[in-house]
């Protein structure tokens, strides 16, 4: 008897799609998005952050620890933008470009080497004279800071060998009440012959210095630093909560695509009862009923993403009353595109279960490379592309430009032209194969 109802269950379950699509494929799915977001964060290796590099100095030091800087595989440094058709040859960053373009989100942080870092390149010992680096970070990614901040101190011990031998040697005198000049000469030819290999051989001794770069870093951790670092927010300096934004706008959207879905779903209970006849034997038209579902939706969800905003200003202290006009048109224009997938799922489907089995893998995959479930910037480049043909990410990044950058309403234009643009198109497909309810 135990055979036969095991295999009577198999039966079922191989005939049941949606059955058989949750509990094999949307695991393995989900394994596969979070395998590629988090499984090459191995041991202590650090994810690759963008920084721009602004050279105050203009120092053969600086050149040095740039070219260090660029050669660093947990950095993604520039010192200019990249070129485009409209400026092949962009100039180099100073502190007031790099400044606007960590507030317009180009990059999360900027690190400004100061004038006077050639003359005085690092110190030892707590008495020593150490430069200023300035990091400008957007705080909305709190790894940034933290990445450059420690590859910084790595690249200075790494990129400049001679350099550090020099103060190591300065301050090994000074400590020991002076060396005798037997020993200063034969250091003075030591360290000769180390800024000869320095010039000469600096690109690929650094480039053999990163192999080792796990030590370097763990060392680096627990030293003061061989260079002060400051560091400074740009953007948000005054907001209390950096991320809330960004999961209120995540969160929110996940859900609403979920609820656009069964909202969609009506249809299929229609047609199931016999009602959806009943009302197109009628004067309405299957695309005045698909607007009148798709107006509904979409109105359903603009209430729950208003709950979900005022919420997180009632209890995060989101600073949700001064940014109400981006907002509206934000919300607007995501629930009208989540609207549209939503009539999309139901108008392919063909039952319920089919609906619920397709639009939870879909949704649940789309939440996950759109931003929705972790933040963007634990997310390879490639992923974070992959993640733009989502709703979320283009709703994510709206609300960030409104409630996080303060940017004004006319900054929306990508946002508001793709999401208007992909609800259309959406709209359109739906009322496609909405065909298969109307009588010839």
């Amino acid at each position: 008897m135990i055979g036969t109802i095991l295999q009577t269950s198999f039966r079922s379950l191989r005939r049941d799609r949606g059955a058989f699509v949750m509990s094999f494929v949307l695991p393995i799915g989900f394994f596969t998005i979070f395998g590629f977001v988090f499984g090459s964060m191995r041991g202590s290796s650090t994810p690759r952050v963008s920084v721009l590099v602004v050279d105050e100095d203009r120092s053969a030091a600086s050149r040095s620890l740039i070219g260090g800087l660029l050669r660093e595989p947990a950095l993604d440094a520039m010192t200019h933008p990249r070129p485009t058709k409209e400026n092949p040859a962009p100039a180099d960053y100073t502190a007031a470009t790099a400044e606007a373009a960590v507030r317009n989100g180009d990059a999360p942080a900027a690190l400004i080497i100061p004038a006077g870092f050639g003359a005085n390149p690092v110190a030892f010992g707590p008495g020593g004279q150490r430069p200023t680096f300035q990091i400008l970070q957007d705080s909305a990614d709190p790894v940034a800071a933290q990445v450059v901040s420690g590859m910084l101190q790595k690249t200075v011990m790494m990129s400049l060998p001679a350099t550090m031998a020099a103060a190591g040697s300065q301050y090994f005198d000074r400590e020991i009440g002076g060396l005798t000049p037997r020993q200063k000469q034969q250091m003075d030819e030591g360290l000769a012959r180390l800024r000869t290999l320095q010039d000469e051989q600096g690109a690929e001794r650094n480039s053999a210095g990163t192999a080792g770069s796990s030590s370097a870093t763990n060392a680096a951790a627990d030293f003061s630093g061989f260079v002060a670092v400051n560091v400074r927010d740009v953007v948000g300096e005054k907001k209390k909560s950096p991320m809330i934004s960004y999961y209120a706008a995540g969160v929110g959207v996940m859900f609403l695509l979920f609820t656009a879905s069964a909202a969609g779903g009506s249809l299929l209970d229609e047609s199931d009862s016999g009602a959806l006849d009943r009302v197109l034997s009628s004067r309405v038209s299957m695309t005045t009923l698909l607007l009148g579902k798709l107006t509904y939706s979409a109105l359903l969800a603009f209430a729950q993403l208003t709950i979900m905003f005022l919420w997180a200003a009632l209890v995060f202290h989101l600073d949700f009353f001064s940014h109400i006009p981006g907002f509206l048109v934000m919300t607007a224009i995501t629930s009208f595109a989540v609207a549209s997938f939503g009539m999309l799922l139901a108008s392919l489907a063909r039952t319920r279960g089919q609906l619920a089995a397709f639009s939870t893998l879909i949704i649940l995959t789309m939440s996950a490379l759109g931003g929705s479930m972790f933040p963007k910037f634990l997310m390879s480049d490639a992923m974070i592309r992959v993640g733009y043909f989502t709703f979320n990410s283009w709703a994510i990044e709206g609300y960030q430009k409104i409630f996080w950058r303060d940017e004004p309403i006319r900054s929306l234009g990508p946002e508001v032209t793709v999401l208007v643009a992909s609800g259309v198109v959406l709209f359109l497909l739906a009322r496609r194969f909405a065909r298969k309810w109307e009588y010839v």
